[in-house]
Parts: structure tokens; C-alpha cells; sequence
């Protein structure tokens, strides 16, 4: 006997039989194994409507505006609501999971960079031009440094892993930079020559926005460091 059909007979011997209902996988749920469910669909769309959004924030037209608040608005209803479907339908992936903060983030520092370049026409952002880079820089440096301390817990360990875990302190950072991003994106219209009630709450909710942002960094650290010294 060759020792090719000696090696197959021994591997036909050797290999692991199992019952019809005991196959290692039938536990497995069949989401797990999809790469693309509805939630991940959503979270797709949002990545590949960013360059629309930069498209149409350059438009020097009403429709141009319009557009780019409406796409901005479905962004955040969509991050709402892929986690929503994925949660309530058992829809989540390994690569949903990934992508879903990627997409928020690619989403926020787009629009934050094009408000900073060309910010509403109201008197109050010429007169004082740094008003929306401050924030802006706080909310976009604070996620370049979460993603890279969440890189680095994730090599660490489930303890830190757990410590960087999104928490209600980052709920309500989303939840006003959404409401302040969206404010500033409708007074960009050329009728809003003054800011007015609804600018002053788009760039107070801004700042709240940035202060929670700075906030939950530095409690994700104390976290961080508390696990580190146990």
C-alpha cells in the first residue's frame, strides 16, 4: 500500500463522527454566520453616504442645505435604529459591531471639518471664527484617543476590555452632538443672518457636547487605571 492511501485510510479513521443533532456548530445561531444582516446593511449605507454629505454641503443653494441636513438626519436615525433591529431581531455580526462605530464617527468629524471650513453665515461665527474649531477639535481628538485605548484594552484583557465599555456618560455625548450638529447644519441657510435662539442652542449643545466628550475620556481612564493598579 502507498503511503498516500495509508495516510487517507488513517485520516478516514481518525477523523471525529458525530450524531445528525450533535454537529459542533448546530448551536451556532445562522446571524452569526451572515457578513451582511439589515442592521449591517444600515450601518453600510451611513459609511457610503458621507461623501453625498460633502457633496451637497457645497451646493450654495437651499437644496444644498436641505440635502445635507436630511442626510445627516437619516445618518443619526439609522445609528438608532441598526442598533435598535440588532438588539430586538438578534441581528448583530462581528462585523456590524465593528463598522457601527466607524460609520458614527467617519459621519461626525465629516460634518464637523465642513462647519469648520465653511461655517453658518451668521454674523456671531465671523466675528468670532474659532467658535465651532474648539469643540470640534476636543470631539474629534477625544474619539482618536477612545478608539486607540479601546484598540489596546481589547490586547489586554476582558478587565480592561470592560472598563472602556460605552457607558450613559457617552449616550448623552452622542445624543447632543447629534442635536447640536443637526441645528448648525439648518442655519446654514442664507435666512438665518442672526443666530438666534435655535443657533445659540446648536452651539451651546455643541459645547456640552464637547464637555461630555473630555468627561467620559477622563472616566474611562480613571477606569482604566484602577484596573491596572488592582
Amino acid at each position: 500500500m502507498s503511503m498516500d492511501k495509508e495516510d487517507k485510510r488513517t485520516a478516514e479513521i481518525d477523523r471525529p463522527t458525530f450524531p445528525e443533532n450533535d454537529h459542533p456548530h448546530r448551536h451556532l445561531k445562522p446571524q452569526q454566520n451572515k457578513l451582511l444582516t439589515l442592521p449591517t446593511v444600515l450601518t453600510i449605507a451611513r459609511v457610503a453616504a458621507v461623501p453625498i454629505l460633502i457633496s451637497t454641503f457645497y451646493l450654495d443653494s437651499r437644496l444644498g442645505t436641505t440635502a445635507t441636513t436630511g442626510i445627516f438626519i437619516a445618518a443619526a436615525v439609522t445609528d438608532w435604529l441598526d442598533g435598535y433591529l440588532a438588539r430586538r431581531m438578534n441581528l448583530g455580526t462581528a462585523f456590524g459591531a465593528f463598522l457601527d462605530p466607524v460609520a458614527d464617527k467617519l459621519m461626525v468629524a465629516a460634518t464637523l471639518v465642513l462647519l469648520c471650513t465653511r461655517p453658518p453665515e451668521a454674523a456671531m461665527f465671523g466675528q468670532l471664527p474659532w467658535l465651532l474649531t474648539v469643540p470640534s477639535i476636543a470631539i474629534i481628538g477625544r474619539e482618536i484617543t477612545m478608539s486607540a485605548v479601546r484598540e489596546w484594552a481589547a490586547s489586554q484583557g476582558s478587565k480592561l476590555s470592560e472598563a472602556v465599555a460605552v457607558n450613559n456618560l457617552g449616550k448623552w455625548k452622542t445624543a447632543t452632538q447629534m442635536t447640536a450638529l443637526t441645528i448648525l447644519l439648518v442655519i446654514r441657510d442664507s435666512s438665518f443672518t442672526e443666530v438666534g435662539l435655535l443657533g445659540a442652542t446648536g452651539v451651546g449643545s455643541l459645547y456640552v457636547s464637547a464637555g461630555l466628550a473630555v468627561w467620559s475620556l477622563v472616566v474611562y481612564m480613571k477606569k482604566i487605571w484602577k484596573v491596572m493598579l488592582m
